[in-house]
This record gives structure tokens, C-alpha cells and sequence, in this order.
């Protein structure tokens, strides 16, 4: 199947130009890096800086209220630090959620990019 992909992307390439063909080739699969990376790049990099921000803080919270808990003795106090820490651990895995399904939007999104490239050299032949 390898084979066969390699054989229509460089059939994709003979038919575009220069320009085209180098921005084909900046569709190319990328690293989890580079997914990370273009997370940060966009319109909406302000909003995933803010994102990693309020992570840090709130994994800051975590360890106070994780320290808190060991410390204290009464009943009422453990039950309040422990949904305390709940709540920090759900507030941190929704943050990450949301970062991956960044990561799977962007990547969906280079793939459209090069299915309408490969309809406009097909369409273009």
C-alpha cells in the first residue's frame, strides 16, 4: 500500500508547478513535535498559550491541595481538599483534551489540504 501512495504522490507532483509542489511536500506527515508545534501557530495560538497557562496553575493548585491533604486531620477538611483535587485533575485532563483535539483538527485539516491538491492536478490533467 506504501508502494502504491509513493507512486501517486510523486504522479501528483510531476503535474504541479514548482510553487505547488513545495507546498505539497509541507503537507507531509508531521512528528507529535511538530503537531505541538503548529497547535501554537494560527489564529487561535493566543487561546492555547492562555490554555498551557491556566494548566500550570491549575497543576500549581494541585500540588498545594495534594500537600493540604496530607496534612490535615479533620474529616470535613479531607472531603473538601479531595474534591478539590478531583476537581483540578478533571480541569487539567479537559485542558489536554482539548490540545489533542487541536492536534487531530490540524491534521485533518493538512489532509484536506492535500486532497483538494491532488483533485486540482487530477482535475487539471
Amino acid at each position: 500500500m506504501k508502494k502504491h501512495n509513493e507512486k501517486i504522490d510523486d504522479l501528483i507532483k510531476e503535474t504541479l508547478n514548482a510553487e505547488e509542489a513545495k507546498f505539497y511536500d509541507e503537507l507531509e506527515e508531521q512528528d507529535l513535535f511538530g503537531m505541538v508545534g503548529g497547535v501554537f501557530k494560527g489564529k487561535m495560538k493566543w487561546f492555547a498559550i492562555v490554555m498551557n497557562i491556566v494548566n500550570l496553575l491549575v497543576f500549581g493548585l494541585l500540588i498545594y491541595c495534594i500537600a493540604e491533604f496530607i496534612n490535615m486531620e479533620e474529616t470535613a477538611d479531607l472531603i473538601k481538599m479531595a474534591v478539590a483535587i478531583g476537581a483540578c485533575i478533571m480541569m487539567m485532563s479537559m485542558i489536554k483534551l482539548y490540545m489533542w483535539m487541536q492536534l487531530d483538527k490540524n491534521a485533518i485539516l493538512r489532509e484536506l489540504k492535500r486532497v483538494e491538491l491532488q483533485v486540482a492536478a487530477l482535475s487539471s490533467k
